[in-house]
């Protein structure tokens, strides 16, 4: 199945080492911007189901504004426990001055 995307903001919506949540598809997204480059993962912490979208991007990675759980936003690996389980990562595209997220189809 290939990807839908949808637009979800424009890319100064989500200043550099900024974290910016939508809804795309009934599913609350948090798009990250690092140094320039964007990604898009799920907003729910797989330790406790904390809002990642409310936490702090340190480098590449997302930390839980919990328990400090933090996941790769590129990859959606755990990099810090109390997380054991990955989060989902969805494609991300720059078309111009938009951003565009695909939360249907595959994804990691």
């Amino acid at each position: 199945m290939s990807a839908e995307f949808s637009k979800v903001a424009n890319k100064n919506d989500v200043p550099e080492g900024h974290v910016k949540v939508y809804t795309v598809e009934n599913q609350r997204i948090a798009v990250c911007n690092v140094e320039g480059k964007f990604f898009a993962v799920a907003d729910i912490c797989t330790h406790d189901g904390g809002p990642l979208g409310e936490g702090e991007l340190v480098d590449n990675t997302i930390e839980c504004p919990r328990h400090g759980a933090r996941f790769d936003v590129e990859t959606g690996a755990v990099v810090c426990m109390p997380a054991v389980v990955p989060i989902a990562t969805y494609p991300c595209e720059e078309r111009g001055e938009d951003l565009w997220v695909a939360v249907s189809g595959e994804h990691k």
